[in-house]
């Protein structure tokens, strides 16, 4: 296990997700907000009756954070801060071969025009910069898919790393997926096909991706190992009805009542 809960999870059922960065969780007989730490749609996790769990942060404006979500039988993260913590603790315990020479590992570096990358890490070889993006959505196929949704920022932070390997530098991207079943990660071509685009592009420069599993259990995380990244082109017919099925559960409700993060037309 490479991280416990810092004091155990709560159980709660959630009731809905609004203004993207709250959720309202039933727990102990009471509705409490928890913080959603997660700017994305959530494709196929908001899912009222779900079994969710909470950790308490007392003190704060929200004084929850939801953390994991049973879908399916199967425990998923819904944290994306998170990720950067554990990657920061597979680092430090050598669990990833090829990374396992640093001497220094260095979170949050500015490099280039103003972009800053999760880890730059100190080798024999010389510097080598790690980015680190997280998946929860997983479709029939057993292939993680990230995004859930268009994102700028992510392709811009592939560009940028683009731009270094093209310069002799060293460059990885790191997908996390925060669930036991993943078989492979694509770049998803259907939710953002220009990041999906600018991973084919970045590869083809020189840039290294990985995935690995970060298992959630009630107790904590577990490596799950890695597991292999697609990034040619594929047939995304069946991808995009997979998502079309899960838009009911996905985005989030706004003030006046209707629903944001949701169809991709």
């Amino acid at each position: 296990m490479i991280y416990r809960w810092p004091t155990p999870l709560h159980e709660g059922r959630l009731v809905r997700r609004y203004e993207r960065f709250v959720a309202e969780i039933e727990l102990g007989g009471r509705v409490v907000r928890a913080h959603c730490v997660n700017p994305g749609r959530m494709e196929g996790m908001i899912v009222p009756g779900a079994r969710v769990w909470v950790s308490e942060a007392p003190g704060r404006h929200l004084p929850w954070t939801w953390e994991l979500i049973e879908l399916d039988g199967r425990l998923v993260g819904a944290n994306t801060v998170l990720p950067n913590r554990l990657v920061g603790e597979v680092l430090a315990r050598k669990l990833l071969p090829g990374l396992d020479d640093a001497t220094a590992i260095h979170p949050e570096r500015v490099f280039g025009r103003g972009h800053r990358v999760d880890f730059l890490l100190e080798r024999p070889s010389g510097p080598h910069y790690v980015e680190v993006k997280n998946c929860h959505l997983v479709y029939p196929d057993g292939c993680g898919y990230f995004p859930d949704s268009v994102s700028e920022r992510a392709t811009a932070h592939v560009e940028a790393l683009t731009r270094l390997v093209k310069k002799g530098l060293a460059a990885t991207v790191l997908f996390t997926l925060q669930r036991d079943d993943p078989t492979a990660l694509r770049p998803s071509a259907v939710h953002d096909p220009r990041f999906a685009l600018a991973m084919r592009a970045a590869v083809k420069a020189g840039l290294t991706t990985r995935a690995v599993r970060l298992i959630p259990t009630l107790e904590g995380v577990v490596f799950g190992g890695e597991v292999p990244v697609h990034v040619e082109r594929y047939e995304v017919a069946p991808s995009r009805a997979w998502s079309t099925a899960l838009d009911e559960t996905s985005g989030w409700q706004r003030k006046d009542g209707r629903w944001a993060g949701r169809s991709l037309k």
